[in-house]
């Protein structure tokens, strides 16, 4: 069974690694930078295409994970030509749910079938197999791409129809976002109150406030530590999708809205490749320019 892998970024590098690890696959993988695909081929066991249609060609399934529409299309206009009949392509991209309907008829008309599969759980969740994933299309095609997702995932769950997968994804951005500008301020509180704030945070992973986020990020975000992990610029164009699906939808989101000005606050700070818990420094730097404003 041949499974081409295209993007090699921080979610597809160990997606496509975790792949290659079956026996019953034969993975190629291909990315935009020639260099990534080089450096992945020397870690694992897969071969490197020279192309996208040259991956894609013959492959019973493909799987990508790309930064946003745009890129998603221009992969499409070179996959679809060539898809074999019956493949399935597999997307683990975040985008808007219009996207995903566009490219799954273009497939269907190819006899091929598209599924929106975006994930939760981050670097560290695709490094070790855990993520979260959440599809949209065909019910047949899903059961056959299953055992594919299983090897690298820790849920998979069919939600509905295409793009099905990326209005849950919006879903859970719109939870995420509010719960971890909640745990900045939470933190930033404790801090400035002169508590522990590590034993603050003991007391509540107890309690009804814990979350994902408190268990995984809270620490990183104390020691203002970012390098790692999903960028804030793509939680604000994963923030845009769900406010102009919501606007279409004639549906306020306030807290969302706010976070995603915050978002923009913290990549007008420099932290636009930060991972976008940073919230947390824009907390900081916001209290600290209230205090000196009433010290004035």
């Amino acid at each position: 069974m041949k499974i081409a892998c295209i993007g090699l970024g921080r979610m597809g590098w160990h997606m496509a690694a975790h792949l290659s690890r079956s026996s019953d696959h034969e993975v190629v993988v291909y990315d935009i930078n020639s260099e990534s695909g080089k450096q992945w081929a020397t870690e694992h066991k897969g071969a490197v295409a020279e192309s996208i249609a040259s991956a894609t060609t013959d492959s019973d399934f493909i799987v990508t994970s790309l930064p946003a529409d745009r890129e998603l299309f221009a992969v499409a206009e070179e996959v679809i030509p060539t898809v074999a009949k019956n493949a399935v392509w597999i997307d683990h991209s975040t985008t808007s749910a219009q996207a995903a309907r566009e490219i799954g008829a273009q497939l269907e008309i190819a006899g091929a079938y598209f599924l929106d599969a975006p994930v939760s759980g981050g670097v560290v969740g695709a490094e070790n197999g855990t993520i979260s994933v959440m599809a949209g299309g065909d019910s047949e095609a899903f059961a056959r791409a299953e055992p594919v997702i299983d090897l690298y995932s820790g849920q998979v769950r069919l939600m509905g129809e295409l793009g099905a997968g990326q209005l849950t994804k919006m879903t859970n951005q719109i939870c995420v976002v509010g719960l971890c500008q909640a745990l900045a301020e939470g933190l930033d509180f404790a801090s400035r109150a002169g508590l522990d704030v590590e034993n603050v945070i003991e007391a509540m992973l107890q309690g009804s406030s814990t979350s994902w986020q408190m268990e995984n990020r809270a620490d990183k975000m104390l020691a203002g530590e970012y390098d790692y992990g999903f960028s804030t610029i793509l939680m604000r164009k994963d923030v845009g999708l769900v406010l102009e699906e919501a606007a279409a939808m004639n549906i306020s989101l306030p807290v969302t809205a706010l976070v995603s000005q915050f978002l923009a606050d913290v990549e007008s700070m420099g932290g636009a490749n930060w991972d976008w818990c940073s919230l947390m420094e824009r907390q900081r730097g916001f209290a600290s320019s209230n205090n000196q404003d009433k010290e004035g």
